[in-house]
């Protein structure tokens, strides 16, 4: 109720902004924005303000002072998230800058609540410097018991996200990265289980070596995939590139042990699994070269690599990205379970231990019902959070990273 009274929904423009459609029900969702903060406690009269601050505040200021563990007890801090973002990656529209990511950060902040039960504030920064990112976070994390970077371009992420957690003792996490490889990794467990199969069987290959492409390959090795090939505009992560950024050579050293080279093409040819995290479009021959019973998993927005009419036609199971579709890799069924967790046991860092057990908690919610449309919940299955907060918080605790 507070946005609307400070600035209403209704139609009061005298003539719509430029780029404003009045009828659009996107425009008109949006306006004021999505979200308010709200207060916990009531403050109705003289008593209730002095407890709620001054001088009523100041015994627990005094205490916190002397006991800081105190602040996760008396504020909110235990209980929050920051999504920070510079706006140069944002959901497909590229590098549109601070302003313009805020719509993305504020939907992000009510999926956090909505599916997880966790508050979170969009924080927009104006700077794309490493170095003054991570500045800027550190200043800003004693209000916080956790850190989701949001939209950030690669390679500038991974440095971020490093050295972020080796500076913090609260989890940082970025979504775009882990939040897309946990989803996915559910998913192929489940696909692999409905066709007899497990991962060590699997030969998969990653279309996009960005942050996502990067988290995937990653968890797919510690999960135990058989193998896996990554691929950026070039062709295939290969030791014997030249061109490789630092983040692409680390890749190519725990990646494809078949020693393949070439571009995408070459890869997809006998491969199980077909996973797309760049745009772009498959040609439908290199689709067609892939094994009998393969896995399709095209999660470009709104344009799959491989549109499912193309890829139903060959693969066992398809997934994309879009809710239009049977089995959508939405990171919403990750990050407010993962954070949710976190937060129960106040962990210092998300683990790779706990991202495979939330994995495996999300694949196990639909265990039961597997089908070529459903190797995957919806993200509107209310059995999903709390399966995943549970095993993130268990994960926590075995691994001595909680520390309640």
């Amino acid at each position: 109720m507070a946005a609307e009274i400070v600035n209403p929904r209704s139609d009061s423009f005298s003539s719509p902004p430029a780029g404003v459609e009045p009828f659009d029900p996107a425009f008109a969702l949006h306006r004021g924005g999505k979200m308010a903060i709200q207060a916990t406690v009531p403050v109705r009269d003289r008593d209730e303000l002095s407890l709620a601050y001054t001088p009523g505040v100041a015994k627990v200021c005094s205490a916190i002072a002397e006991n800081p563990e105190l602040v996760h007890d008396y504020t909110w801090k235990s209980q929050v998230v920051a999504v920070v973002t510079d706006g140069t990656a944002v959901l497909g529209l590229g590098d549109i800058g601070p302003e313009a990511s805020l719509p993305v950060m504020e939907g992000k902040a009510i999926l956090f609540k909505q599916f997880g039960g966790v508050d979170a504030v969009p924080i927009a920064l104006a700077t794309t410097d490493t170095d003054e990112i991570i500045e800027t976070v550190l200043r800003l994390a004693p209000s916080f018991g956790g850190v989701n970077l949001e939209d950030i371009s690669a390679p500038r992420c991974f440095e971020i996200e490093r050295r972020l957690q080796e500076q913090l003792d609260i989890p940082v996490f970025h979504d775009d990265q882990h939040g897309t490889a946990v989803v996915t990794l559910a998913a192929l467990r489940n696909a692999a289980t409905l066709t007899g199969r497990t991962l060590g069987q699997l030969r998969a290959v990653i279309s996009g070596a960005g942050a996502a492409g990067v988290a995937i390959a990653k968890i797919l090795i510690e999960a135990g995939i058989g193998d896996v090939a990554v691929c950026d505009r070039k062709g295939i992560l290969s030791a014997d590139r030249d061109d490789l950024t630092d983040i692409k050579r680390e890749v190519a050293g725990f990646t494809n042990k078949a020693g393949l080279v070439g571009p995408l093409e070459a890869a997809m040819s006998g491969a199980d699994v077909f996973i797309g995290v760049s745009g772009g479009t498959v040609p439908e021959p290199a689709v067609a070269s892939m094994a009998e019973g393969s896995f399709i998993f095209a999660m470009a927005n709104p344009n799959p690599e491989i549109h499912p009419e193309i890829a139903h036609k060959y693969a066992a199971v398809v997934a994309t990205g879009r809710s239009d579709f049977p089995n959508q890799i939405n990171n919403v069924l990750a990050f407010p379970g993962i954070f949710a967790g976190a937060l129960q046991v106040r962990a210092s860092r998300i683990t790779e231990g706990m991202k495979l057990a939330a994995a495996e908690a999300l694949a196990a919610v639909v265990a039961d019902e597997l089908s070529p449309e459903c190797v995957i919940p919806s993200p509107f299955d209310e059995r999903v959070a709390p399966a995943v907060t549970s095993a993130v918080a268990a994960a926590a605790r075995a691994e001595g990273v909680a520390r309640r």
